[in-house]
């Protein structure tokens, strides 16, 4: 069955047993059936939920060409890390805690999305590079990709897979000329201090950041 034992208990709690059973029987698979495929080519941005160890969690989004998160086959996934602040958040979650949470949306569609949880691991492009069948688009990554290297991936064995229904998606236009500074490290391109965030007192200094 699937779900967690807390869902169960909270749905057996507030009534909902039989819609939750109906949903489970009707819309949620252990793989990618080939419309889910499909769907995840199509997207060029994911939403990754990551805990570590303790279960602190974290959520970030990534971004790329249309199927730059790559379809192995209906249980393997694979997500292209690219140089970015140094922290590391997603990746040293998975290192301690290897469930991951995946979403895509088509925001400027269906309005649909899909959930994809599973089993995931980082593995580096020296290493992914030796493996024998990879897809085209795996190979051409490992080159260069839109101006940026990728440096390592996210390998993700599928768990569970399931839709996330469009009535409260809101429907987006994209803007097909906006210009995109992938790869950047211009402070300014990249957002700056947007959150005005840099003098605050953080408790793990004692003292404001340094001006």
């Amino acid at each position: 069955m699937p779900g967690s034992t807390g869902e169960h208990r909270l749905q057996e709690r507030l009534g909902t047993t039989v819609r939750a059973r109906a949903f489970y029987d009707h819309q949620v698979l252990d793989h990618l059936n080939d419309r889910m495929r499909a769907f995840v080519e199509e997207r060029d941005m994911v939403f990754v939920a990551t805990a570590d160890a303790g279960g602190e969690a974290d959520c970030t989004f990534r971004a790329g060409p249309p199927g730059f998160v790559c379809v192995l086959d209906e249980r393997t996934l694979l997500l292209p890390e690219y140089r970015g602040n140094g922290v590391m958040a997603s990746l040293g979650n998975i290192t301690e805690n290897g469930h991951v949470g995946l979403l895509f949306v088509d925001f400027c569609g269906s309005g649909v999305g899909l959930h994809v949880n599973g089993r995931a691991a980082v593995v580096e492009s020296a290493a992914l590079r030796a493996r024998p069948g990879l897809p085209p688009q795996v190979l051409d990554a490992l080159a260069v990709e839109g101006g940026r290297r990728v440096e390592r991936w996210v390998h993700v064995d599928v768990v569970e897979a399931y839709i996330h229904c469009a009535k409260h998606v809101p429907r987006m236009l994209r803007l097909a000329d906006a210009p995109q500074d992938w790869g950047t490290d211009d402070p300014v391109r990249k957002g700056g201090d947007h959150f005005r965030a840099k003098h605050e007192p953080r408790p793990w200094t004692g003292a404001a950041a340094a001006p």
